[in-house]
Formats: structure tokens, sequence, C-alpha cells
């Protein structure tokens, strides 16, 4: 179900493009309705189940997907790996409406953005939205103390040894996994080392292709487990 009327109402080329994908109607109607009156933003689709939202997205190609995690067809995690194959690849936040440790992180691990409970009001959602179009990690404060337990606990991690991931990172890229790990976003990266923006972005896919995370969540952990933190 695409939303033609939301994706013609910004005529900004530099217009955040969304995909909102929730098989709830009224959650659908909610978000549209915010991100609809906000400069900036523009809603190009929606979706009722994760293989429709990946059609829509090769298609669309959005900055960022608002993704359900339960949803018919294809739920949303089953969404998440073939959409952040896509190029360009978009950044993905988990929609739901509780704090589910399990899925959380299972999410985060598949290389989702970050997460976000339907009940963060509406200012939250927009920071969230722009914040994951910037390439910086998003994650509800209701979730973030819970992620950090589990996933520095090493629940489920089935990779390499963290300090093996590491070990092909340059001096630079081992500064800004650093940073990724204090939870930095991209512009703070570059004014603490002096560089711009651009700059760290390359450094941050340099390191995501290197040690195999799925994004910046995954990398920050990354750098807690691998001993990089002091």
């Amino acid at each position: 179900m695409t939303d033609q009327a939301n994706s013609a109402g910004s005529g900004a080329g530099s217009a955040i493009r969304v995909l909102l994908a929730d098989d709830e109607e009224m959650i659908r109607h909610g978000i549209r309705l915010i991100l609809r009156h906000t400069d900036g933003i523009d809603v190009v689709g929606e979706a009722v189940n994760g293989a429709e939202t990946v059609r829509l997205a090769a298609e669309h190609r959005p900055d960022v997907v608002l993704l359900d995690i339960r949803m018919p067809v294809l739920d949303g995690l089953a969404a998440i790996e073939p959409l952040i194959a896509l190029d360009p690849r978009p950044q993905v936040v988990m929609l739901t409406t509780f704090g589910d440790e399990e899925n959380v992180t299972r999410a985060l691990r598949a290389g989702a953005t970050g997460f976000l409970l339907k009940d963060e009001g509406s200012q939250e959602l927009i920071r969230a939205v722009r914040a994951a179009a910037a390439g910086d990690a998003v994650l509800s404060p209701g979730v973030t103390g819970m992620v950090i337990r589990r996933m520095l606990s090493g629940g489920g991690a089935g990779a390499a040894a963290p300090e093996s991931r590491v070990v092909g990172l340059t001096g630079r890229e081992r500064e800004v996994l650093v940073m990724l790990g204090e939870g930095l976003s991209n512009p703070e990266i570059g004014r603490r080392l002096g560089i711009g923006v651009g700059t760290v972005k390359s450094h941050v896919r340099s390191i995501l292709e290197k040690t195999g995370c799925g994004g910046r969540v995954q990398a920050g952990m990354l750098a807690h487990q691998a001993g990089l933190m002091g």
C-alpha cells in the first residue's frame, strides 16, 4: 500500500524517505499523521507484512524503515536481513509495544539500527527517524539498559571471539569503534576527532565490514566485548 500523496507532499529532494510497516491500521495511521506533518520527512509507502515491506523497500528505496516485529506472512525479524541487503541499504528501526528482551537483541544482532517502543511520544519518534537517517543508533530509553546487559553477557553470540574480530582495524577505526561503544553520534565522533561526518561514516562502514557487525549498535557492543573501552 503506497502512500503517494505523502511522497509528493514535501517536494524537497533532501527529505528523509520513510517506509512504515505495521499490520495494525491504527498504529500506521497515528505514525503517518505525526510524520507527514514534520518538515523534511516523507512517508513513501506503507506495508502490512514483512514480505510487502521488502518489496516496497526495493521499489521506493527509503532511507528509514519503521518495522513492526510481529506481522503476518513474514515477521519483522525475518525481514531485516533482506532489507539491509538492499543497495542503498535502509536504516531499520524496529517498532513494538513491549520491551521483549529476546526480540530486541535478535533484531540488533540481525542489523537493525535501533528499537523504539510504540508508546513513545511524537517528538521521540521524529528524533528516532532523523537519528536513524543520519546513521546513528536508536534505542528507546526503556530498553537501553536491558540491551546493554544482555549483549554484554554474550547471550546468543555465536560469532568469532570479539578480540579476533577487531584485529584487522586500523588505529583510527579502533578510535571510532571505542566512540561507538560510548554511544556517540557521527557528528560527536567527528568533533572529537576533528574530522568530517562523511569521513566518520566511511570509518563506520569499514568497521562494520571488517568486524561482520550488522549495525553500529552491534559494533558498540563489540567494543565492550573486545576490551577496548579501557
